[in-house]
């Protein structure tokens, strides 16, 4: 706070007299505005719709209080002869009538050191085009690692104070990871989010992460084009792909301590469909217990010109502001491949996400995925964009057992009872996901004719199969052979 109250008293010595902070954390503006009147000797005054103008803090004249009328209150402001401060809550649902703009604009023009300032305060705020040039605009900074550290721990200690000295079980890295997932939340938001982690149960374990980054993700607002995948599969889930897990395995520790200029960017998974990318992108957020945060380029394009761009460029802003977490861009190439028809807007699609890619500063580890390689912009597979670039093939002999021993286990059926080698050789050809889908159909068979699934129905269902290895043999050769020597393996 201490920092807040400096920068808002050299923003004063500027001799602007409107200033704009867009905040939730209300309770945490007043606080830090208290601070700076009582640092300058400054009268402090609030006006809200339902109060009128009510005095707050230390010195100055007393003003009349009992206007709730935005117009009345703004022209007491303008005729106050002191130097006080004066913050307005909630004033932007009257910017739109023309007498309440004129006045805050002839205060806001208004010069001398004995004039009054004018601090608007809202959730968001969009000032008339007549006010906006003499308008500043502040942010609060947010809490640090160390602040949030000490909320969790007050509110831990509040609630062993309220059941008899209990105390709230939790390690190391979980309370490290929670301190993590809290960044980018207000002081009241990150309090009331480790209040509710604590208070269901007096601990904090691996089971709250995903509980407090669906509500992080909700008190951000960021649904539209940004997705939360609240169920993110644990890397154990995913079979083969040893290579990829080995490279992410190292990487890891570098990344959470978000420490130092080269962390982990991401990487770029290409490969056949079917074949695991979207489930190794969750599996990484669930093995690095990270929210994981889904761009849909469906919901991206817009018809107006701009606004695709804009979306982009909004939908990167708050996955920075989830930070630490995990990006995924599933289909890369369907958002970025430019047509003939589109006026330019794919290529600059690219550019702002390219630009954002070399200029961002947060922890925020980008997974791309793509099916048609050839469709992708040559400048997003150059050497720098990501750290590495993975080819994901069909699986092998024994990771496709591996998969059908999954599959079979999350379906509670008894692996023992199935000679798993007999059906990885079945299998030859098929991607994780179309063994997955034989598993099922084979369950919608057994229900069927009232049996239970075994061997031979299983194997029937693998032979009554034509896997898209087969149905696309060359395209799958080509992207095998473009593969080879550009990109490093997965399994």
């Amino acid at each position: 706070m201490k920092n807040d109250i400096h920068d808002l008293g050299l923003v004063l010595d500027s001799k602007v007299k409107l200033i704009v902070i867009e905040s939730w954390d209300e309770p945490r503006v007043l606080e830090t505005l208290t601070g700076l009147a009582v640092k300058r000797g400054l009268g402090l005054f609030t006006w809200t719709v339902t109060e009128g103008i009510q005095r707050l803090g230390f010195g100055g004249e007393s003003v009349d209080a009992g206007s709730t009328d935005a117009e009345a209150a703004l022209r007491l402001i303008k005729a106050d002869p002191q130097p006080n401060l004066y913050v307005l809550c909630d004033l932007h649902p009257f910017l739109d009538e023309p007498r309440a703009v004129r006045l805050l604009k002839e205060i806001a023009m208004a010069e001398g050191i004995h004039r009054p300032s004018v601090v608007l305060v809202s959730h968001a705020f969009k000032l008339p085009p007549e006010v906006q040039r003499y308008a500043a605009h502040f942010t609060l900074s947010l809490p640090s690692e160390d602040e949030l550290l000490g909320i969790v721990r007050e509110e831990a200690t509040r609630w062993s104070e309220r059941n008899r000295g209990a105390r709230v079980r939790t390690d190391n890295r979980t309370l490290q990871q929670v301190v993590k997932n809290l960044r980018g939340l207000s002081h009241g938001e990150a309090r009331a989010l480790a209040r509710n982690v604590i208070c269901d149960d007096g601990a904090i374990t691996q089971e709250d992460l995903p509980e407090l980054n669906k509500t992080k993700f909700k008190l951000l607002d960021l649904e539209g084009v940004l997705g939360f995948e609240y169920e993110t599969a644990r890397f154990a889930e995913v079979g083969g792909l040893a290579n990829l897990k080995r490279w992410l395995g190292e990487r890891q520790g570098a990344f959470l301590d978000a420490k130092g200029k080269d962390l982990p960017k991401g990487v770029l998974l290409v490969g056949v469909q079917g074949g695991g990318k979207s489930l190794a992108a969750k599996a990484v957020a669930g093995l690095w217990g990270l929210p994981l945060l889904r761009l849909d380029f469906a919901c991206l394009y817009n018809k107006f010109f701009g606004e695709t761009e804009r979306n982009l460029r909004e939908a990167l802003r708050l996955a920075e502001q989830m930070a630490p977490c995990v990006l995924w861009m599933d289909e890369v190439e369907k958002g970025l491949a430019s047509g003939d028809h589109d006026s330019g807007v794919s290529q600059r699609v690219l550019g702002t996400l390219l630009t954002w890619m070399a200029e961002r500063k947060s922890p925020v580890f980008m997974v791309a995925t793509a099916n048609a390689i050839e469709r992708l912009p040559p400048e997003l597979l150059r050497k720098g964009r990501f750290d590495e670039l993975f080819f994901v093939d069909l699986p092998s002999t024994p990771v496709r057992a591996e998969i059908f021993r999954i599959h079979l286990l999350r379906r509670e059926l008894p692996v023992e009872a199935f000679d798993l080698g007999s059906l990885a050789l079945a299998s030859e050809g098929f991607s994780g996901a179309e063994i997955e889908q034989a598993v099922v159909s084979a369950l919608y068979a057994g229900q069927a004719r009232q049996r239970s699934v075994d061997q031979s129905l299983l194997l029937q269902e693998l032979s009554a199969t034509v896997p898209l290895s087969v149905v696309m043999a060359e395209e799958l050769a080509d992207l095998r052979a473009w593969a080879d020597g550009r990109t490093v393996r997965a399994d």
